[in-house]
């Protein structure tokens, strides 16, 4: 990690460049400040966030103060106490930007693990597909100490699929102090607030300064700015217990787990409590069984926790994200989180293929079902409903990646099912059909700007502004408003045309009208002719016809998609068929068969180039594709 920014909820926030304490120069201030609006928060708890500060942080930066600032406006009868033994922060940035990372040293320079202890790389993925992608999907807590202050740490995932090289933007500190500035300014901060100082670090080395070119060789300048500069949180200890659920977990031998950072009075171990959201609802009631803190990278049983500190806690088994735990005998719940709406969604089907059955353990409806309920439990921003039919379940979400990731985890629980291409959800306003848009920020080499501009104008992309590389960068920085559904597919085609130099990150903008087709692929499917095994001699003269997702030997069935046509039609090929044998001698030598490496699609990449008559099957072991059943129909 090479660079991070602090952002507050007080008004002391704390920029984290590549390689210090600064503070924005007051030119700078002056020329946006009229902009700013004076609110502030009352809580001293922080968010982190990178250096690059892209469209979709926007987001984060909202989702974090909506987290933070539940904290009811203090009365005259409440008396605000500041905990000043605690710093609660967040790490918001996009991926592969070195929040993790950033971590990571945090953790060894605070003496979290033994001198001659082996850790591994980005200490806080401990999901399998986290370490296998190299982004954080789930939010972790964790803390350390420094000079007797705790620091809550949360490391938070980035959001979206995408990934670029850390060094394009490591070189442009400057423009990354002015986007964090207009950053504050688009969302509302004040005069104090957006008089921000800087931190300079290294997350991968370990180090941070006051400067750039100086550097001290730790994390400690980092630190000393995390307790200087945000202040500790301001909590009523006097007031009755209110917790507000952010995010669950779950132990074979505990069961679930709920995590949040109490708001006022204290929680204890073996407390009566009630727990309801807003609304006027019914509260429920129960018993803490087991009450957690953490400390050092460890969840720490303890007794009593009070007040700006977070924790965990047991015995609650139906409780909720966005639910707020509160003294039994005063029951009133906090405002609720909010997410926005999904935009994209996916049609969940139960695996009807010629292989149906062969691989997953789990591939009825009321598995299907089952599953995609409990996932709700925690995943705020999902949504599911009733298909068509009774096997067929409407999984929405705030974009593929999304989706696919839930695909992932539930193929490697053992589950097996199809789904149809992703499409946008659309809304009726006053007659007429709107679609999600979203604002597209790629940035490319110059000599690669003539495919991007023309990819994303076939995709009915309007540009917004175009900023031209510099001497500290050689890449060119455009600004699209794009429907949604010119976004769906065009990460791979976009990476192709550019050579894998650009870099694309989005986030939602708006609904507006509908703007008409879009064709979002050019070339057909390759589809197998009948059931049976892939053979050499057959391959040999289909793949002059496109590129083949199957090789030798494999098992394929009569309508799977077994490759892409180099025309926009589809043709069926005969991927199966095996040579004649003849009882007369050839007088030639023996022909020797060249076979080219075929392409085997990951789960994103077929999710990519699925149209609407296709489906994805997914199971436990392969990925493939084939033809919808109402397609051969038609």
């Amino acid at each position: 990690m090479q660079g991070a920014l602090l952002l507050p909820e007080n008004g002391n926030c704390l920029l984290l460049q590549h390689n210090c304490v600064n503070r924005v120069p007051s030119a700078r201030r002056q020329r946006t400040a009229p902009f700013c609006s004076t609110g502030q928060h009352n809580n001293g708890t922080f968010a982190v966030r990178q250096k690059h500060v892209a469209p979709r942080c926007r987001l984060q930066a909202r989702a974090a103060a909506t987290l933070e600032g539940q904290l009811k406006e203090p009365t005259d009868t409440d008396v605000l106490t500041h905990k000043h033994d605690i710093r609660n922060i967040a790490i918001i940035a996009h991926v592969d930007h070195g929040k993790t990372t950033l971590v990571d040293s945090m953790l060894k320079q605070s003496k979290v693990f033994r001198a001659n202890q082996h850790t591994q790389e980005r200490i806080m993925d401990s999901n399998d597909i986290e370490r296998e992608r190299g982004i954080t999907i789930l939010s972790k807590n964790t803390a350390v100490r420094y000079k007797g202050i705790k620091i809550n740490i949360i490391d938070t995932p980035g959001h979206a699929d995408f990934g670029g090289e850390v060094e394009r933007v490591l070189n442009m500190p400057d423009y990354v102090i002015d986007t964090t500035f207009e950053l504050f300014c688009e969302l509302g901060a004040s005069d104090e607030q957006c008089d921000f100082p800087a931190v300079y670090a290294s997350g991968v080395n370990g180090t941070a300064g006051l400067l750039p070119t100086g550097l001290a060789d730790d994390l400690e300048p980092l630190f000393e700015a995390i307790v200087k500069e945000i202040q500790p949180p301001a909590v009523k200890l006097n007031s009755p217990l209110q917790m507000l659920v952010t995010n669950l977990d779950y132990d074979d031998h505990k069961g679930r787990i709920a995590i949040g950072r109490v708001s006022s009075g204290c929680i204890s171990k073996a407390e009566q409590v009630s727990y309801l959201k807003p609304g006027g609802e019914k509260p429920k009631t129960g018993k803490i069984a087991e009450l957690f803190v953490y400390d050092n990278f460890n969840r720490v049983p303890v007794e009593r926790v009070e007040a700006g500190d977070i924790c965990a806690f047991t015995g609650l088994g139906d409780v909720g994200i966005g639910e707020t735990v509160c003294a039994r005998d005063s029951p009133i719940a906090l405002p609720t989180i909010e997410v926005e709406e999904p935009t994209v969604r996916m049609t969940f089907l139960v695996n009807t293929s010629a292989f149906a059955g062969k691989e997953g353990k789990f591939v009825t409806s009321r598995n299907l079902k089952e599953r995609l309920e409990r996932e709700l439990e925690r995943n705020l921003a999902l949504r599911v409903e009733p298909g068509d039919t009774a096997d067929a379940f409407i999984v929405s979400g705030r974009g593929a990646l999304h989706i696919s990731i839930l695909m992932e985890n539930m193929r490697r629980e053992g589950y097996e099912f199809a789904v149809g291409p992703p499409t946008v959800i659309t809304k009726q306003v006053d007659g007429h059909k709107y679609e999600p848009f979203e604002e597209a920020v790629i940035e490319v080499p110059e000599e690669h700007v003539g495919p991007v501009v023309d990819m994303l104008g076939q995709r009915k992309g309007q540009m917004m502004d175009l900023v031209a590389g510099t001497d500290t960068t050689s890449l060119t920085r455009i600004t699209y408003k794009i429907p949604t559904r010119g976004l769906l597919g065009i990460r791979s085609a976009m990476l192709t045309a550019t050579k894998g130099t650009a870099m694309l990150n989005t986030v939602f903008a708006e609904y507006a009208p509908w703007s008409g087709p879009i064709a979002t692929r050019e070339n057909g499917s390759l589809t197998a002719h009948e059931q049976g095994q892939v053979t050499s001699y057959a391959l040999e003269s289909i793949q002059q016809r496109g590129k083949l997702f199957c090789g030798a030997g494999d098992q394929v069935y009569e309508d799977q998609v077994v490759g892409i046509h180099q025309r926009n039609n589809d043709l069926k090929v005969n991927v199966c068929k095996k040579k004649q044998m003849t009882n007369i001698r050839s007088a030639t030598k023996e022909a020797t068969t060249s076979l080219n490496e075929p392409m085997r699609p990951t789960l994103d990449e077929a999710l990519e180039y699925v149209v609407d008559d296709e489906l994805v099957e997914v199971t436990p072991l392969s990925v493939r594709i084939r033809k919808a059943p109402f397609s051969k129909k038609k």
